[in-house]
């Protein structure tokens, strides 16, 4: 499989994945907003957020029971049927036809018996398949274990920010009650000075929830390329015999040739202050009723 085919196979692998387990979907559904999910997986989510909104893009779903999506799932069922008949065929020595017995440790690749006495492994050192799968597992398992790491770590994350961001929404409300009732006490003279003190905490909270948002879909980015890995590294180590060492060097590079991505940043520091805000409030008012005295006014007018 050439690289062209490898990016093909990967885009088909990310369009046929549920965005909440990163998974193939499997009895998918479709919302309202067309975004599909796994049906026990967006139950999960609905359940745990006791909202019924799209996990992507915050929509209210029409259907508390969302429809089937019928046509991805045979999409899905025949995708996963023909990978595992691809995987399912035992290959032969491409030079000599003949089975493939054992692993070099010079080239790192299964050969056959007449390849062994060939000039070209020559001098060679071989091992016997079996054993030559159980060591590169091993290897292929001790490599995935930071991976796992930080997918584990980036998932925590991410819950995290998405909790903060609805926290700073529920904050920005509460707020936005407490300011209202401020003014309007003092009546249409605090009018226009409330009209400020609510657009400036609405945007503090667009903004701090759109940082939010983006922070989690970013992680949702590395979340699916460490899932992808993941899930084809194990579809790898799922193989035997020789059908997995010829694939070994592919999921080995696969691991090594992009580097671990940074540890996310922690997601507290980023709620609104509302204490502080309302002590802000306070101060101004104080500062406006010793302006109403100077000035002969009165708040009750």
């Amino acid at each position: 499989m050439d690289v062209q085919q490898r990016k093909m196979s990967s885009q088909s692998v990310k369009d046929l994945s549920c965005p909440i387990c990163f998974d193939i979907f499997r009895d998918p559904v479709v919302l309202s907003c067309s975004h599909s999910f796994c049906k026990d997986c967006l139950q999960r989510w609905w359940q745990e957020r006791r909202k019924d909104i799209c996990p992507l893009c915050r929509e209210t779903s029409l259907f508390r029971r969302p429809l089937r999506n019928l046509a991805l799932r045979n999409v899905c069922e025949t995708f996963t049927l023909e990978r595992k008949q691809k995987a399912s065929a035992e290959p032969l020595c491409g030079l000599h036809s003949e089975r493939l017995k054992l692993f070099c440790l010079d080239h790192q690749e299964p050969v056959c018996l007449v390849c062994r006495d060939s000039k070209l492994h020559s001098d060679h050192s071989f091992r016997p398949i079996d054993e030559a799968v159980q060591d590169h597992k091993q290897d292929l398992l001790t490599s995935l274990k930071p991976l796992k790491k930080k997918l584990s770590l980036f998932k925590h994350t991410k819950g995290k920010f998405e909790d903060t961001a609805e926290h700073i929404g529920v904050q920005a409300k509460r707020t936005e009650r407490r300011i209202m009732e401020a003014f309007e006490r003092l009546h249409r003279f605090l009018r226009e000075e409330e009209e400020v003190r609510i657009a400036a905490l609405r945007e503090e909270e667009r903004k701090k929830r759109k940082a939010m948002r983006e922070k989690a879909e970013a992680l949702s980015r590395e979340i699916l390329y460490l899932s992808d890995t993941i899930r084809a590294t194990e579809e790898e180590l799922r193989g035997a015999g020789v059908s997995f060492l010829q694939k070994y060097k592919a999921a080995r590079k696969r691991i090594q040739q992009n580097p671990l991505p940074d540890d996310p940043p922690p997601a507290a520091g980023n709620k609104t202050s509302e204490q502080n805000l309302f002590c802000t409030l306070i101060y101004m008012l104080s500062e406006i009723i010793n302006k109403i005295k100077k000035t002969n006014l009165k708040l009750t007018e």
